[in-house]
């Protein structure tokens, strides 16, 4: 029962920062989706310092439920990310479609690597 509630609090408090910081991004928005681009780049930043740690000192499993799985998954999102990138399709703006996808994998996995390397 404890590793339920440790997910549903992360989760609950990765959704609200997620909400968060598209509201803080709103003035800044375009017809790209910048919030969600943020918001998934900054979890994968935060789950490299997580898998960093884990590789080098471990990370209690609670700790790991909390955060990684839990706060991780509700801050960043991938549906969100599939449905922005197919109204951009659809809408004529493929071009913004592919940047949008391939800019998404570029950044995530830039950030994760350097969140990586904090603790390695």
């Amino acid at each position: 029962m404890l590793q339920f509630l440790l997910v549903f609090l992360g989760g609950g408090l990765g959704s609200a920062a997620r909400w968060g910081l598209s509201l803080a991004l709103q003035p800044m928005l375009s017809r790209f989706p910048w919030a969600t681009l943020a918001a998934n780049g900054l979890a994968c930043f935060f789950m490299g310092i997580l898998l960093g740690h884990q590789i080098t000192i471990g990370l209690v499993e609670q700790r790991r439920l909390l955060l990684a799985v839990g706060f991780c998954g509700g801050f960043s999102t991938f549906s969100t990310f599939t449905a922005e990138t197919l109204v951009l399709w659809q809408s004529g703006q493929q071009n913004l479609a592919t940047t949008n996808v391939l800019g998404s994998l570029a950044v995530c996995f830039a950030c994760l690597l350097l969140g990586l390397k904090i603790f390695t």
